[in-house]
């Protein structure tokens, strides 16, 4: 193993073996739908506009450029299952929720210096001389009480309830990125902070929600000793099939897995 990333954990930590199938024997199944390119393209115009990259007042036209481009770029069977309704749809949904994502960051945490969007982390693991960690972070910034933050933009439709919002397979994204961040600027990881940023498609108020996850010590820990026992399974070539999740498994009853 070159890497792993957080995507390759939370696979490994659902069912080991769709984890083999998809990074290990390489068999590509998802490649993508309509949700993934409007969550792309609001992405791309969320780091646009706040870089000044691109000017604030064209939002919704620019997100209408980049969420069909996304769109085109989806597999021929994908496409095909789309229609002009479901088009118009995410259409006004993104052009109502583009030009509020990057006012809402402002008024939340005030005054901050940019210091990375979309930051590559490829960092070393403890006791792991082959494999490294890899990652992309959508914002990190520094605000006028010294603090740091990372920021991840989600995608969702109307939300998430609390149970998703403190669900460990959920937040330990943030808290390795968090962790690994640190090292690699040599930050006390008691001065970072992390945050989901919701984009809400379907809300009907409120569609930008900001929430501060907790990452203390004993939750790094649980998540580093995760990474370390699927980095430990996967070196020695045991991947076990988790039958409780092969209902939603793309593989399920197909040659790869019956």
């Amino acid at each position: 193993m070159a890497h792993i990333s957080f995507s390759g954990l939370k696979l490994w930590n659902e069912c080991p073996y769709k984890y083999k199938l998809s990074y290990v024997d390489k068999v590509v199944k998802f490649e993508g739908n309509i949700f993934t390119a409007f969550g792309s393209a609001i992405h791309t115009v969320c780091e646009k506009n706040l870089l000044n990259e691109w000017k604030h007042e064209d939002s919704g036209q620019n997100f209408v450029n980049c969420f069909l481009d996304e769109v085109e770029r989806l597999p021929k069977e994908e496409k095909d299952n789309i229609t002009e309704k479901n088009i118009e749809q995410f259409i006004g949904q993104g052009q109502k929720l583009a030009p509020e994502a990057i006012p809402y960051l402002k008024k939340h945490f005030g005054n901050f210096e940019i210091l990375s969007s979309e930051e590559n982390l490829m960092e070393n693991i403890e006791g792991k001389d082959k494999t490294k960690f890899k990652g992309f972070v959508d914002l990190f910034i520094k605000t006028e009480d010294g603090k740091y933050h990372v920021v991840d933009w989600k995608t969702c439709s109307w939300g998430w309830d609390s149970r998703k919002k403190s669900d460990p397979m959920v937040t330990y994204q943030l808290t390795l990125y968090k962790h690994f961040l640190a090292k690699k600027h040599n930050i006390d990881p008691k001065d970072i902070e992390t945050h989901f940023a919701l984009l809400k498609r379907t809300a009907k108020k409120n569609n930008v929600e900001i929430f501060r996850v907790t990452s203390g010590p004993r939750k790094t820990n649980n998540a580093l000793s995760l990474l370390n026992k699927a980095l430990h399974n996967i070196e020695s070539g045991f991947f076990i099939k988790n039958r409780l999740s092969c209902q939603k498994c793309d593989y399920y009853k197909t040659q790869y897995c019956k």
